[in-house]
């Protein structure tokens, strides 16, 4: 096993592939990353870099980044978005954007919003929406579903057997499934860049 002074020169390469493809490395890739030989050797590696915090492991045994890894920010204070007040800064906390809004990484994905029939729920066109997995949908809740083999985006609801999924914007009917109809995830939140 790969002593600590090693693997402390190696979280740095680690981390720089981590930020160029925003994933963790596979087993494989951590041969290639550091060149070694056996995925024996990587598994070791890669059980070091757990205990360092640096990766983490899926309740499926992949690898993956740990919620924690974006760097955190100063979180100042508060603004009025009503009545204006006077602005007041001082440094309340640090927070990780990642765990601010990501409270299960396992079963967490992204995707970027194609179409406007979500815009009066405030989603729109070229939003990331993160997507939650094994969650249970619920009366209300913004799904990502598979219906009759294509893929949408709305508002789920079921009363007894009777499934619709509804748009946010008029102009957008509802959708009842004919064939099928396979909820892949509860959206838990969406992230817009403003420039």
């Amino acid at each position: 096993m790969a002593p600590k002074s090693k693997i402390n020169k190696r979280i740095p390469v680690l981390r720089d592939y981590i930020r160029q493809t925003g994933r963790a490395p596979t087993l494989q890739e951590l041969c290639e990353i550091f060149d070694v030989k056996s995925k024996n050797t990587a598994t070791l590696m890669a059980r070091r870099f757990i205990e360092a915090g640096v990766l983490n492991k899926t309740a499926s045994g992949r690898l993956c980044v740990p919620a924690r890894m974006g760097s955190p920010m100063k979180l100042l204070g508060s603004v009025s978005a009503g009545f204006p007040s006077p602005a007041e800064e001082s440094l309340l906390d640090t927070v990780s954007l990642e765990e601010f809004l990501i409270q299960r990484p396992d079963s967490t994905f992204m995707l970027r919003v194609d179409g406007d029939s979500m815009i009066n729920a405030g989603i729109l066109p070229n939003d990331i929406v993160l997507i939650e997995r094994g969650r249970a949908a619920a009366n209300g809740d913004i799904v990502i579903a598979c219906v009759d083999e294509e893929w949408t985006m709305k508002y789920y609801y079921k009363t007894g057997r009777d499934v619709r999924l509804e748009p946010a914007n008029k102009n957008y009917k509802t959708i009842r499934p004919e064939r099928s109809l396979s909820i892949e995830g509860v959206v838990c939140s969406v992230v817009r860049k403003l420039n």
